[in-house]
């Protein structure tokens, strides 16, 4: 009897009592549902993640400050929080970089990036002429090296371009009368600042290259060319004393992550006077949070398998009750305890496959419906339309199969050692 016979002959010996297999089966595919469904959403929710993470700068993404403006930020917010004012002390004000610690940090191992220098400035609105609304903009100019953000159209602003461009969040286009994302491609938004000194507005017109998609992480604003942010910075700095003109409080660069850990290079700036902030400290406890949810689902359907499998030892050993008299018949007619044990063996794992298999067809289809009604108008994930709830790829599918599989062959161990360990005269007589 080769190895196809087997798998037939198993799936036939399932359909002599039907009711039984598929109370069986139904058992399998509760478990089997829950943990694909479970499966899909946390491959979804840790792609959505990685997203946002590339679009923050990647894995090798720091923010680098001197330890002074951590201390002043941090005194100010435990002033905020706990409501009550925070008594002076001057070695904790917000402080800036010195030319001497940018100048060694360019030098300090580890940092293999460009520094970006975030320039501090307000932009007072923004319009267009298809609405005589203003409404506040927070912008910031195209970072150096890879940088990415997932777009509903067009792309992001080319940082070298000496055009006034501009990537607008989500949400701006339609608030600026436009009838789509897609239609603020290529059109005129006006961007106005006022002089800190006159109080004067000046406007500038940018053209709408790219709409942003909307994440759960924000990325300091719509993104800008370069020359745009020099301009706008020009203009309201152009009073401003020199020195308050090349104050830098915070940069942003790479640090080299074949050499160094992300605790090792925060060591590193410690014992340099600096502090750095990764994409970590930013995604961590979102990542956290979605794992330990889908740690405690999965618990369940993890339970459902387990009765799964007790449904399953119970068929069997049902199965070899009933069949007694052929097994001892077969016995007798030469077919090995070997060839008996994988006879129920298949059959077990004929009840694993099947039950896994639907349970993961079902999972699916599910969750792709659940993924278009989400995103329909007034679903919940409405404003995330880059945010697919349930990812089903190969690699969280088939491992589902297989594991139950397994399990379903484990379960049926012991009615198959039962079946191939009967003593042929025995059997016969049975009644």
């Amino acid at each position: 009897m080769g190895l196809f016979e087997i798998i037939t002959t198993a799936n036939h010996n399932l359909l002599r009592n039907k009711a039984r297999t598929i109370l069986t089966i139904l058992a399998i595919f509760v478990g089997s549902f829950t943990i694909a469904l479970n499966s899909a959403i946390n491959t979804g929710v840790n792609k959505f993640i990685d997203d946002q993470t590339a679009s923050l700068g990647g894995e090798d993404y720091i923010m680098i400050m001197p330890e002074g403006a951590v201390e002043g930020m941090s005194s100010l917010a435990m002033g905020g929080a706990s409501g009550a004012p925070t008594e002076y002390n001057p070695d904790k004000t917000m402080s800036a970089f010195t030319d001497e610690q940018l100048n060694r940090l360019k030098e300090l191992d580890g940092i293999n990036g460009e520094l970006y220098v975030t320039k501090n400035y307000v932009v007072d609105y923004i319009t267009s002429a298809k609405t005589d609304k203003k409404y506040n903009i927070n912008v910031m100019a195209m970072p150096p090296g890879d940088f990415n953000i997932a777009m509903t159209a067009g792309s992001l602003p080319n940082r070298d371009s000496k055009k006034y461009e501009i990537a607008l969040q989500s949400g701006y286009p339609k608030a600026l009368g436009f009838d789509s994302d897609e239609d603020a491609i290529g059109k005129t938004v006006t961007i106005t600042v006022r002089d800190a000194v006159t109080k004067k507005y000046k406007n500038f017109e940018a053209t709408v290259v790219g709409v942003q998609a909307p994440g759960v992480v924000a990325v300091n604003g719509s993104v800008i060319t370069v020359s745009l942010q020099d301009a706008l910075y020009d203009e309201v700095t152009k009073y401003y004393p020199d020195d308050q003109k090349s104050m830098v409080y915070s940069v942003q660069t790479k640090f080299d992550t074949s050499k160094y850990t992300e605790s090792e290079i925060k060591a590193i700036l410690e014992e340099n006077g600096f502090y750095g902030f990764t994409i970590s400290d930013m995604m961590g406890m979102i990542r956290t949070f979605f794992d330990v949810i889908m740690i405690v689902f999965t618990i369940f359907g993890a339970i459902a398998l387990v009765a799964a499998a007790i449904g399953i030892i119970n068929t069997l050993l049902m199965s070899v009750e009933e069949r007694t008299r052929e097994i001892g018949l077969d016995k007798a007619l030469g077919m090995s305890s070997t060839k008996i044990f994988l006879n129920f063996s298949f059959e077990a794992i004929a009840l694993g496959f099947w039950g896994s298999a639907v349970g993961v067809g079902v999972a699916m289809l599910v969750g792709n419906l659940a993924n278009t009604v989400v995103h329909q108008p007034g679903g919940f994930l409405e404003a995330f339309p880059t945010f697919h709830l349930f990812n089903f790829t190969l690699q969280n599918v088939l491992p589902i199969i297989i594991i139950v599989m397994v399990i379903a062959f484990v379960a049926g161990t012991v009615p198959a050692w039962k079946a191939a360990h009967k003593n042929p005269i025995d059997a016969l007589r049975y009644e």
